[in-house]
């Protein structure tokens, strides 16, 4: 299942956006990957930047929070933390067992559904509480 990227999932914060986006072509690659019977080094390696950008937006996004004093800040954290940590396991699992299409497809499936639910639920709900606590002319992140 290919993810689309479309206004519902937009936070308004440029950079949080931009960095969903990519998030959701990664996943969206995964899957073409495995369609056009890339080599095991390519999705490997999709994977593995998948798991460092994700790290990479969950620092910033929590540093947004930090800034604005964000009440939710702590929770919103362990829902990172323990999504990491299943990357890192489905990511384990790649290398144990090599990529076949139903664990690629897994994985693509695992990360856009929690990407997409993630964004809908708690990074809306993050970017509401960010504008109603920032003054009209601060930047757009």
């Amino acid at each position: 299942m290919a993810y689309t990227w479309d206004k519902d999932l937009e936070t308004g914060y440029v950079l949080v956006d931009n960095q969903h986006r990519q998030l959701i072509m990664l996943v969206n690659d995964l899957q073409v990957s495995i369609v056009q019977g890339k080599g095991v080094d390519e999705i490997k390696g999709t994977v593995e930047f998948l798991r460092f950008y994700v790290i990479r937006h969950f620092e910033d996004e929590e540093n947004l929070q930090l800034k604005f004093g964000y009440g939710d800040y702590y929770e919103h954290v362990a829902r990172h933390r323990e999504f990491k940590l299943r990357v890192n396991e489905l990511a384990t699992r790649l290398y144990k067992e090599g990529p076949s299409p139903e664990l690629v497809e897994e994985i693509s499936e695992c990360v856009g559904d929690w990407l997409v639910n993630h964004i809908k639920g708690d990074d809306l709900k993050m970017a509401a509480y960010i504008r109603t606590h920032s003054t009209p002319s601060a930047p757009t992140f």
